[in-house]
């Protein structure tokens, strides 16, 4: 259909739509009460529309709708289309870095808590970030102390005969022994750590009073002090929060700082009137003044961020209106089973702590993009003098290597153009020639065939050659650069642990930078970006080999089938779930009973409809 005739035959329903431009990639992602009127309005004439949306419209060659039963139903799509797309013209919400969290593992039997970079939609309960990063492990280490929930990944069917040390030394409460936990004295510890993540102490205290109380009676003096002592760790944390509100309310206070492109977002915590935590979000490519919207962009980030599962308070201050407020209100009172308001004040002591939120998140701004970053210019001056080098280091490029004992080694190129990451310009590579997990030849390897390549394109050199390791990555890089007859390209390796700067030609008088210098900050964020692309494409490859290995282990399937089911059916898990039926198609029947046998031992096969012959 062209599109005239796909916008003649829109639906007036609600629901989302996806532009496209000319090489079929979603651009933007948006939602509609009236898919006909809303997707009409871009391309009419008449429409007065801001310059973003004049360069979205230029754009648009081709869109998709999907419909829905309700408004708000359309919100949460448009969130999780977002997610996943990540279109230019859309605003995405994302952590400036994986600080850790705490997780209440809901989704099993016998919930366990643990620590976590990842907050995924999987039905558990996620409690963080934690800034810093060992303050995690500490409020790990309390609540095990606290609730002696489980921390083992041992199946839980009360058959043990049993219990562990971690029970002895009561970091535990023995569900694996069928005498010592019940299932429902169980449930009720994790309760417990569900109402201390949500911050509700007042309700939590409450509750284990009262347990106290019951053992008292019923002469259990030992559970009775195990509440005793719970009572008292909740009552010391209490002690130290000092930001409060008079009348005790679950609030998230959002503020932001925005200079140009760049933005910091920041969200307070309030849980019954005590700031328990707060997170930050930062943007560094937003459209400049007269195309940035900042109702739209209020209301994508607030819609994006409690579309994750984050727990729903009973008010959201924010520091302005914003648009889709009241179909945002009640997608939360909905998630909430109670009303939620959304609030943007004007005065009073909850406009105070809105512009204490916008306070600090022009502190994380400029902490961000200006303490951090500062004139990038001098400290590549800097740099040049403490290394000596021959020219200016406008470019940059860092190797590191990574395997698990020398299992899929790959290296990974990081390029850093004028004290600034250019993505485009990274590259990976799979090591060939080097084995057992030798780091110092791979690294030969990979420096030789970077600058081989560069050499027969006739493209320019770096200006500075940073490698990850100590004198033996560096000694390494060096030989693979007089094989090519490049001893002049400056080269360069830091040490991890030492955090020591060796130098080729002047190995035996490194350099040691102070802690806080920019020179050293800027050395090890581009050590560190190249360590962290290194480790996703080692994991990327890790995840291939597992899914090659487990599905050409079946009887019959070889590369060429392998690749039909993944292209047909998209992923190991599809495969793994898919039924003999929706198998055959791809690889005939025979060898769909193979597949279905692999991944169903335990299960009848006469549970699974025989395939239909067309």
């Amino acid at each position: 259909m062209s599109l005239a005739e796909k916008l003649s035959s829109l639906p007036t329903c609600p629901g989302c739509y996806l532009h496209k431009d000319s090489r079929s990639q979603v651009i933007y992602v948006g939602k509609a009460k009236n898919l006909r009127h809303r997707v009409r309005s871009y391309f009419q004439s008449s429409r007065q529309h801001d310059p973003k949306t004049q360069e979205l419209v230029a754009r648009i060659a081709d869109f998709e709708f999907i419909v829905t039963d309700t408004e708000i139903e359309a919100l949460v799509l448009e969130s999780n289309l977002i997610k996943q797309y990540k279109p230019r013209y859309n605003v995405l919400l994302k952590d400036d870095k994986q600080y850790p969290h705490l997780k209440l593992t809901l989704n099993e039997s016998f919930p366990r808590v643990i620590k976590t970079r990842r907050v995924l939609n999987d039905g558990a309960l996620y409690h963080g970030p934690y800034l810093p990063a060992s303050l995690a492990h500490q409020t790990l280490r309390l609540v095990n102390q606290m609730f002696q929930l489980r921390t083992c990944e041992i199946e839980i069917d009360g058959r043990r005969d049993r219990p562990c040390l971690e029970y002895h030394i009561k970091r535990c409460l023995g569900p694996c022994v069928r005498d010592l936990c019940s299932k429902a004295e169980y449930a009720e510890a994790v309760r417990d750590v569900k109402l201390f993540f949500e911050g509700k102490n007042k309700q939590l205290v409450a509750e284990l009073q009262a347990r106290m109380e019951r053992a008292s009676e019923a002469l259990r003096f030992e559970q009775a002090a195990r509440y005793r002592d719970q009572l008292r760790l909740i009552e010391r944390l209490g002690e130290t929060q000092k930001m409060m509100l008079k009348d005790a309310a679950d609030v998230d206070i959002f503020g932001y700082y925005r200079d140009g492109a760049r933005l910091a977002l920041q969200l307070f915590t309030m849980r019954e009137g005590r700031i328990i935590g707060r997170r930050e979000f930062f943007w560094e490519d937003l459209p400049p003044d007269d195309r940035f919207d900042a109702a739209t962009f209020l209301g994508e980030a607030l819609t994006q961020y409690y579309a994750l599962g984050n727990y729903v308070p009973h008010e959201v201050h924010a520091p302005h209106d914003f648009a889709d407020r009241d179909v945002l209100e009640s997608f939360l009172s909905e998630r909430r089973g109670a009303k939620v308001r959304i609030l943007d004040p004007r005065r009073g002591q909850k406009r105070e702590l809105v512009e204490l939120v916008e306070r600090n998140a022009r502190v994380a701004f400029d902490q961000r993009f200006r303490t951090l970053k500062p004139d990038l210019a001098q400290v590549l001056d800097e740099l040049a003098d403490s290394l000596e080098l021959p020219r200016f280091p406008a470019r940059i490029e860092c190797f590191d290597i990574s395997h698990i004992q020398g299992a899929e080694a790959v290296a990974s190129l990081v390029v850093c153009e004028n004290g600034q990451p250019a993505k485009p310009e990274y590259r990976k590579f799979r090591i060939k020639t080097a084995t057992g997990g030798d780091d110092f030849a791979s690294m030969q390897e990979v420096v030789r065939r970077r600058y081989a390549r560069l050499l027969r394109e006739a493209k320019p050199l770096p200006d500075l050659v940073l490698v990850d390791g100590g004198k033996g990555q560096l000694s390494a890089a060096a030989q693979a650069l007089r094989e090519l007859e490049l001893e002049a390209l400056p080269l360069a390796s830091i040490a991890k642990r030492e955090e020591i700067i060796f130098v080729k030609g002047r190995e035996h008088d490194p350099i040691r930078l102070e802690r806080h210098s920019p020179i050293l900050r800027l050395i090890q964020m581009i050590r560190d970006e190249a360590h962290r692309f290194a480790v996703a494409f080692h994991r990327q490859r890790r995840t291939l080999r597992d899914f090659d290995s487990e599905l050409l282990s079946i009887p019959g399937i070889g590369p060429k089938l392998k690749t039909r089911l993944l292209r047909n059916l998209g992923s190991l898990d599809n495969i793994r779930r898919a039924s003999l039926a929706e198998l055959t198609p791809f690889v005939g029947e025979p060898r769909a009973r193979a597949i279905w046998r692999h991944f169903h031992p335990d299960a009848l096969e006469s549970a699974q409809p025989a395939a239909k012959a067309d």
